[in-house]
């Protein structure tokens, strides 16, 4: 079976649509953490979507927890990525001086350069993973995928309540 064969299989109702896209997500989630992990050899495409939160984040740092939060992992897990990061010297952790409850992560010096270094071949890999689609597209892709975590909030929302419900 090619993925035509399943385009059309699943083309037909909303609710194939649907179960389509949500497939689809893990699907090219998987295949895109696969491709970029061969892309760069120093950090697996989840430890870079933790680099790039702590240099993009509040100049203090972020918290574990913040970390987690953002990639929709738990603290524990944002901690093992972190610690990782740490061992290549590209992140430091320390406890927050206005808050000795709080984990902060910050970017290093070196972990500026690596981001020099990469931001290129980075670059590269998106411009290929979207060349075929025009600033239009682009836009309209963005605006509906952000749609999609409203969906993701509101079926968080449901797990809890259905947990609350089970009590």
């Amino acid at each position: 079976m090619d993925i035509n064969h399943l385009i059309e299989a699943f083309s037909k109702t909303r609710d194939s649509q649907q179960r389509a896209i949500f497939s689809s997500l893990f699907i090219l989630g998987n295949r895109l953490q696969t491709s970029f992990d061969k892309v760069d050899p120093v950090v697996t495409l989840k430890q870079f979507m933790v680099l790039t939160m702590v240099k993009n984040g509040p100049e203090e740092g972020l918290t574990l927890t913040q970390v987690g939060e953002l990639l929709g992992s738990s603290r524990q897990t944002a901690k093992k990525l972190a610690l990782s990061l740490t061992k290549k010297e590209l992140v430091s952790i320390q406890q927050s001086p206005q808050d000795k409850r709080k984990t902060l992560l910050t970017i290093t010096a070196a972990g500026r350069e690596y981001f020099a270094k990469v931001a290129a071949l980075h670059n590269e890999a998106l411009n290929h993973l979207f060349e075929d689609y025009t600033d239009e597209e682009i836009a309209q892709f963005f605006a509906i995928f952000m749609k999609l975590y409203g969906g993701a909030e509101r079926l968080e929302r449901f797990e809890m309540e259905q947990g609350e419900a089970d009590k």
